[in-house]
């Protein structure tokens, strides 16, 4: 029986499998050159009825929050089927190396100014529910390095 989180993966990897074959020959070449990086895929559950504030924050702050701190957004999915599609987002993010994930997060997460938003976000009561996480590595035969 297929897992909902290998669900979410195999969807996650879809995506981006299929970016890579339309994305032009020069972005092919510079994903190439990143070969030692580590990726990361979260899952994010929100409580009823918060998913549009948790896409808010993402569009409005954390991506910008994200890439202060040196973290890479890959791409973000929200399902098409209910009932995931009303309280889940999936997303992936590249690291140099899972030591840097481990320091870059760290950092975001201790970042003044973040959780200041972060705070304000909370006005209206908690977004998210639940958070699943998976680091991978790329296949050797993997355009995406």
């Amino acid at each position: 029986m297929i897992t909902r989180m290998s669900w979410y993966c195999a969807i996650a990897v879809a995506f981006v499998a299929g970016a890579l074959c339309t994305s032009q020959s020069t972005r092919a070449q510079a994903t190439q050159s990143s070969a030692g990086r580590v990726f990361e895929l979260r899952v994010y559950h929100t409580y009823p009825g918060r998913l549009h504030a948790l896409e808010a924050n993402f569009r409005d702050h954390n991506i910008l929050f994200l890439r202060k701190h040196g973290i890479t957004s890959i791409g973000y999915w929200t399902p098409q089927d209910s009932p995931a599609s009303e309280n889940t987002l999936i997303f992936i993010l590249a690291y140099d190396s899972r030591e840097s994930a481990t320091r870059d997060w760290k950092a975001f997460q201790e970042d003044p100014e973040w959780q200041k938003v972060a705070k304000a976000s909370l006005a209206d009561g908690p977004i998210v529910e639940k958070v699943e996480s998976t680091f991978m590595t790329p296949a050797d035969y993997s355009e995406l390095k």
